[in-house]
């Protein structure tokens, strides 16, 4: 009888569990006390639009890094058509010096023809006097030709004597020598006026080109600010939609199970009362064997749902997991210490798939320290547990089922 009682009173227990989530499970997904918040349409919308503005975004990154590596390539050429430009510019420099060198041996040559010419006009006046081939042929020398008649003159000249055919050889060269200064003069400095010309035309187009590109990358990066603004303008409009529909589910979602917990609440506590008579202690508690004593633990575990958790309390207003657990069993006559540590060993271990109402589950690792146990909670059935979570919260009802979850006991 006691087994079929119990069983009843469990399956009114979790009934009265799974009414109320069904009733609150009704709700509409994005119900939630204080208006619904965004709906799925809303947000789908805005994560859009944020999807669309970063693509637009993307594009125009993509565009100035173009741009910008464009930039990057034309400035290395402008700097290296500059830099060629600075070359032809100290080679020019190196011309003109070499130029007003050779002007000065053109001005040093020159003087030298005058020389030259001056001795021999001199020397013909001297042996001859007058009218003399010679003079002719002083007369041509200023003239800088080499005409048939000039030729002719010099033939005669052959005959004449050694000081005056020394003295004509000594003007011819100078001539020569005068010619060829001036010409490597002229072309050197042509040729260097030429290049540093090349150069300064390269240098003007390398460096509008450069202008150009600058403007069109400036102009590129201020569409892409603009752009970047508006990207982060959708991203932070579809983050604030997309934490106020989860704020509101989360806040539908705690409803739900506060709304669950306190009709377990309050069916744990009717059925105590209705075991007591109505008070707060019963007269004939059950037997150490007895299944019902599990029950009767869990249903008053159940009562105190919603109690803050409070480190190291053990109740009437707040509890932690141990403390909880304690109190639960002391209702039925079970001594617990208020430590998960000693908890752990207060009864047989029991199967995972045995599990009975009342009995405690535990997490953590299973080592010789038994502070390695750090939580437990007391099974409800249908894989349930009630239990003091954590420091900020309270006393609920949550799955059995995690990571850490090391085996169950059963207090005797």
């Amino acid at each position: 009888m006691q087994s079929v009682g119990k069983r009843r009173r469990g399956a009114t227990v979790m009934a009265g569990l799974a009414c109320a989530l069904v009733v609150v499970a009704g709700l509409p997904a994005d119900a939630a006390p204080g208006g619904p918040g965004p709906s799925a349409d809303e947000v789908a919308r805005a994560s859009a639009e944020a999807r669309e503005q970063s693509r637009r975004l993307g594009t125009a990154t993509a565009l100035l890094a173009e741009a910008e590596a464009e930039l990057e390539g034309l400035t290395a050429r402008a700097e290296k058509l500059i830099e060629a430009y600075n070359g032809e510019l100290v080679r020019l420099a190196q011309a003109e010096e070499r130029q007003r060198r050779a002007d000065e041996q053109v001005r040093a040559a020159g003087a030298q023809v005058e020389d030259s010419r001056r001795a021999v006009a001199a020397l013909a006046a001297e042996s001859y006097g007058g009218m003399n081939p010679m003079m002719g042929l002083v007369a041509d020398a200023g003239g800088g030709g080499a005409d048939p008649a000039y030729l002719q003159r010099m033939s005669i000249m052959v005959h004449v004597g050694g000081g005056q055919a020394a003295r004509l050889g000594q003007l011819r060269d100078a001539r020569e020598v005068l010619v060829v200064f001036q010409e490597q003069a002229e072309a050197a400095y042509a040729e260097r006026r030429a290049a540093a010309q090349r150069a300064d035309a390269a240098k003007s187009a390398a460096q509008r080109a450069v202008a150009e590109q600058v403007v069109q990358t400036r102009r590129l990066a201020a569409e892409r600010a603009v752009l970047e603004r508006r990207a982060d303008a959708a991203r932070s409009t579809a983050d604030r939609l997309a934490r106020e529909r989860a704020e509101a589910l989360e806040r539908a979602r705690i409803a739900r199970e506060r709304a669950a917990q306190e009709r377990a609440r309050r069916a744990a506590l009717r059925r105590e009362r209705a075991r007591t008579g109505g008070g707060d202690d019963f007269d004939r508690p059950p037997g150490p064997d007895s299944p019902a004593r599990g029950d009767i633990a869990a249903d008053w575990a159940l009562t105190q749902l919603g109690k803050p958790y409070v480190w190291a309390a053990d109740g009437p207003g707040s509890y932690d997991c141990s403390g909880l657990t304690m109190r639960a069993w002391e209702r039925v006559g079970v001594r617990l210490d208020h430590w998960t540590g000693t908890q752990w060993t207060s009864g047989p271990h029991v199967p995972l798939d045995r599990l009975r109402r009342g009995d405690l589950v535990f997490f953590g690792r299973v080592t010789r320290d038994p502070g390695d146990i750090h939580h437990v909670g007391m099974y409800i059935g249908g894989g349930m547990m009630v239990h003091a979570p954590r420091t900020g919260d309270v006393v609920r009802i949550a799955p059995i089922r995690r990571s850490d979850l090391v085996g169950a006991t059963r207090p005797t």
